[in-house]
């Protein structure tokens, strides 16, 4: 069985869209799914399964809808993959430690596609990238480094014209959830 990693889009944001954790748990409990645990409020479930991908991504989100009534990106990667995600960070510990000692937020995030955009879409971020906000395009996902901050970044808000189902999350909660998702891996 593959340990999962399924990362809702929009939950418990600003008040929208809430849903709590312990009625998410039991909506992938009823969905068959295995060995799962939630880790906080943003939409963060680890689960075990049998499924690939695209169909339990399909029959999570048709639940999600059916049960709270919201419609919801759910982007899943398997422990392994959130693991080689961690191991690919274009950028340096270096730039990650000046750019945070300067700044009162977290200066690392990763956008979480459900696939890779078109090349055509991807250059159309260029004009968004500056000294302060950088990206790096590996596969499914855009790692964002913020020389100051993620808030009113132009960056971080035109990530949408990719044109791809996606979701965000810190470089401290992915990390979170790769130890979290080996525990899962170890403990059978």
């Amino acid at each position: 069985m593959a340990a999962y990693i399924a990362l809702l889009r929009g939950i418990n944001v600003g008040g929208k869209n809430i849903i709590k954790m312990a009625e998410l748990k039991r909506i992938f409990e009823a969905l068959g799914l295995c060995e799962v645990q939630t880790y906080i409020q943003s939409g963060n479930v680890l689960f075990k399964s049998n499924e690939g991908e695209e169909a339990l991504r399909k029959k999570i989100e048709h639940e999600i809808g059916v049960v709270f009534g919201i419609s919801s990106p759910v982007i899943l990667r398997t422990a392994a993959e959130l693991e080689t995600i961690i191991l690919n960070c274009p950028f340096s510990d270096r730039e990650i430690s000046e750019a945070e000692a300067s700044s009162e937020a977290e200066s690392l995030y990763v956008s979480l596609m459900t696939h890779a955009p078109s090349q055509e879409k991807m250059d159309c971020l260029n004009a968004y990238k500056s000294a302060d906000e950088e990206y790096r395009i590996i596969g499914r996902e855009v790692y964002l480094f913020f020389r100051n901050s993620i808030r009113n970044s132009k960056l971080a808000n035109n990530l949408q014209k990719l044109d791809v189902s996606a979701t965000v999350r810190n470089w401290k909660t992915l990390n979170k959830l790769v130890g979290l998702a080996k525990a899962m891996n170890t403990s059978h």
